[in-house]
């Protein structure tokens, strides 16, 4: 059982609802994200934002491996 499946807490800051998700601490800095720690771990709701502040970037990995 990983650390969501125990009640992990969102590691955005002001934020103190139940992640859903762990992203890598840099993504989610660079999507805007105000993260704490190692690890981000992030609710829905800022899951949300984490995927569209995210989508060029992601977008542009693919092109550049040619998937």
């Amino acid at each position: 059982m990983g650390r969501i499946g125990k009640g992990q807490k969102c590691t955005v800051r002001n934020c103190g609802k139940d992640a859903i998700r762990s992203v890598n601490v840099a993504k989610a800095k660079a999507a805007g994200l105000d993260v704490e720690g190692r690890k981000a771990y992030v609710c829905e709701e800022h899951y949300k934002q984490f995927k569209k502040g995210n989508r060029k970037t992601d977008q542009i990995e693919k092109w550049r491996h040619g998937i």
